[in-house]
């Protein structure tokens, strides 16, 4: 899968500064840092631009939990973003939440009063 891709490349990448910088060139301090800058600018463009691309474009994995309590009820992508439905019976509401590239501007949206899980009786 792309995600696994991506960080396979990104560990090489830093092993690479580490053997070429540290070993080749005797520079195990400079080559420490650099191999951490990798790392976390590795981390830092998958967090924040790479991962939900990676999951629609090209088959990525992500991981989101309901949380407890609400019952999960659909899922649905607007642009790169994904949005996610859940029902919490204990208050009877309705749950539309963002999941934006590094959680930055998150959207969310209560519907009062909605109980998707019950069938409206004939009459009523």
């Amino acid at each position: 899968m792309i995600t696994y891709f991506y960080w396979t490349t990104v560990v090489l990448l830093a092993v690479l500064v580490l053997a070429g910088v540290g070993w080749k060139l005797e520079q195990w301090k400079a080559a420490i840092a650099l191999g951490l800058t990798v790392v976390l600018v590795g981390w830092a463009s998958y967090f924040f631009h790479f991962q939900q691309m990676f999951v629609k474009r090209w088959g990525g994995v992500m991981t989101i939990e309901v949380p407890k309590g609400q019952l999960h009820l659909a899922a649905t992508w607007k642009d790169d973003n994904l949005w996610v439905e859940n029902y919490d019976p204990a208050t009877d509401t309705c749950h539309f939440n963002e999941y934006s590239k590094g959680n930055l501007l998150q959207g969310k949206v209560t519907i009062k009063n909605c109980n998707p899980l019950l069938r409206m009786q004939p009459g009523r």
